[in-house]
This record gives C-alpha cells, structure tokens and sequence, in this order.
C-alpha cells in the first residue's frame, strides 16, 4: 500500500510533484480505426502530507453521476485546503462511457475482471492498469455507481463493514442505509481489500441520468470521508450527523406475471410483510397479480420500466433490526437534500444553512 506521505507520486511515468495539480492521460488501447483511448486521471497533490485517496467514476460506462459527482468535487473550493493527494478517475470505462454502454466491446462486465492480467481480455488489461497505476499507489478508495438501466437505487454505501477502518469511513458518508456487503470475486473492492486498501462503494440514482439529490449527497460524502482521514479541515458550525442504519441483508421482488407494471410505492419507502408494492396487469386487463412485500423493510431499489416479463427484479428491499429507525433516517436524508422554499436547491436545509458555511460547495 502506499505509503501516505511519500514525497515522490508517479502515475502513467509521469512524477508529480507537492503542491501539483494535473490530468494525466493512462493509455488504454486503440480502436481499430487506429485513434488512441486513454484514460483520464486528475491528481491534486497538497504540499502538505496526508492520506492518497482515489475517487472512481464510471466502472460502468452508462453510470453518469459519478462523472458529475468527481467534476464537482475538483471545483470545490474545499481542495485549496488539502492535505495528502486526490486522485480523480471521472471515466474508468472509456470504451463504455463513449458507448453509452455498461459493458466493454467484448460484452465484458469490467467490475468482474480484476485485478485483471497485462496480457488478458480488454477488460483484464484495463483492470490491471488501473490497479497498478491507481489503487496500488493510494491509500484509500471511493467506488461511485448508480443502478442499472431503468432501475433507481436509494443512496446507500456497500462496504465491509466488518472492517474497522471502512466501518468508520462509510459513516462519516451521511447516506441513510450502509449495507454490510460481502465482495464479490473480479470486483475492485475485493482487489482493493487484497492488498489493504479500506473501500467505499456509493450506489445512487439510475444509469445514463443525472439525479441532482444523489450527486449533492455524493459530493458531500466524499468530502466528510477527507474530512475522516484528516485531508480536509473539520467544518466549523457543522451539527454531529444522525447515525446510520445498517442492513442486514436485501433482496429483489421479482415480476409474478408478464405484463405493464405499476408502482404503488416510491423508493425509499417502508413496507410491511405481504404489504402491497405494486400491480402486474395485461394490457386489456384480464388479468392482474399484485406484487408485494415478502418482510418488513426500506425500498432501497426500484424498477422505473412500466413493461415487465415474468421474474424480472421490480423491487430491492432492505431488512433492518428496526424499520421505524431506518424509514426516520431516510426520512431526514431527503428532508437535508430538499429545495428550500425559493425554489433553489439547498444541500444543507432551511434548519442548518445558517449555521454552515458554503466553503465545500462548487464554485
């Protein structure tokens, strides 16, 4: 693992120096038109030691708000105050991300593939340089991912939790439901946990769009996760975060019958057992089944295609100790992210804006 106050930080042979900031382009491979594909790393260097954090976007290529959360980020005016390095992978899948696609060329998932082989598959290769000029020269990591096409997911953190270090950093987050989630062979954060690295994973929102409340609570996030490893300065004023809920575990509601599905629930909802979450109906309706809720819990994922075939996925839902503590904090998570009354979006609230400068916010 890198060590946290190393004078010398090189990345793509390139050595970046104390009090350095710039994009350095990791070369990938080229099309077979014979144009170059690179990699985009943005490296913000303090004078100052400190911890080697990496913020990761687009892993998969349609999974936008990461791209947005990590452009943010580097304008916020928080980054004059930092110590250690910030290490920014906006596109990680470029191939994907061009596409507008999830996957590689080959049709390969790249949070399968690592920590990947210098002479594998595309996908091996862009894991294996990732590991080797990102995660092994950091200290930490973030992991930003959204739902999959035509499914939303409620802000949540996926880390091991059993892990005292990254248990302390997801809720430092701010997000209302941590999942304690085991890692999953060929994924980055089991790369990561191989060689030490403590790990965040951010689901939020839904592929190819942009979901302002999850790219606010994205931004604020990683910046409470610097504040945690002492890369930014404690904010003054700033009121002690509620707790939150961890789930013990999550599972789909799949589709009973074909046909057009209606929500009745929005996500981010309690449930109850064998409450109704929804209706699967012909479209002549003849014929109806309902869909609804195999235990108590928190809609942490949700289906947003009206058109279903038997057995697809239409609901997530988390099970907690205590669902009326869970729904609370879900309940506050959006109440913080709200517009204010004005109509203008308000990352703090009407009750904390006062007292909580804009310092962190973009500029």
């Amino acid at each position: 693992m890198a060590k946290a106050n190393q004078s010398d930080f090189e990345i793509g042979g390139r050595a970046i120096g104390p009090g350095e900031r710039t994009t350095v382009d990791l070369p990938v491979a080229r099309l077979y038109t014979h144009a170059p594909i690179a990699m985009p790393v943005h490296v913000v260097r303090s004078r100052r030691p400190g911890a080697t954090l990496f913020v990761s976007a687009a892993i998969h290529g349609d999974e936008l708000n990461g791209v947005e959360i990590i452009r943010r980020l580097l304008r916020s005016r928080a980054m004059r105050r930092l110590r250690g390095t910030l290490v920014a992978i906006p596109i990680v899948n470029v191939h994907g991300f061009i596409d507008r696609s999830r996957y590689l060329p080959d049709r390969r998932d790249l949070n399968r593939c690592f920590p990947g082989s210098d002479h594998g598959s595309l996908a091996a290769r862009l894991a294996h340089l990732f590991m080797t000029e990102i995660v092994e020269r950091c200290t930490h990591g973030v992991d930003l991912h959204t739902g999959a096409i035509h499914r939303s997911i409620l802000p949540q953190i996926r880390a091991n939790l059993d892990d005292s270090e990254t248990d302390r950093l997801a809720r430092c987050f701010e997000v209302p439901v941590l999942l304690n989630d085991t890692v999953r062979d060929g994924s980055l954060r089991q790369a990561a946990a191989e060689r030490g690295i403590p790990m965040l994973l951010y689901e939020a929102g839904e592929a190819l769009r942009f979901d302002e409340t999850s790219i606010r609570a994205g931004v604020r996030g990683i910046i409470n996760v610097m504040r945690a490893l002492d890369m930014l300065p404690t904010a003054r004023g700033r009121k002690q975060p509620r707790e939150p809920v961890v789930a013990r575990a999550s599972n789909w509601v799949r589709a009973p019958i074909s046909g057009v599905f209606r929500a009745v629930l929005p996500l981010g909802a309690q449930v109850a057992r064998n409450g109704l979450l929804g209706v699967v109906a012909d479209p002549f309706g003849e014929r109806e089944a309902e869909v609804t809720s195999p235990h108590d819990g928190i809609i942490i994922g949700r289906c947003n295609l009206p058109l279903a075939n038997e057995g697809d996925a239409l609901f997530n839902i988390a099970r907690f100790t205590a669902v009326d503590d869970a729904a609370a904090r879900v309940e506050a998570f959006h109440e913080y992210y709200q517009p204010d009354d004005a109509g203008a979006f308000s990352p703090y609230g009407a009750s904390s804006r006062s007292a909580v400068t804009d310092s962190d916010e973009p500029s």
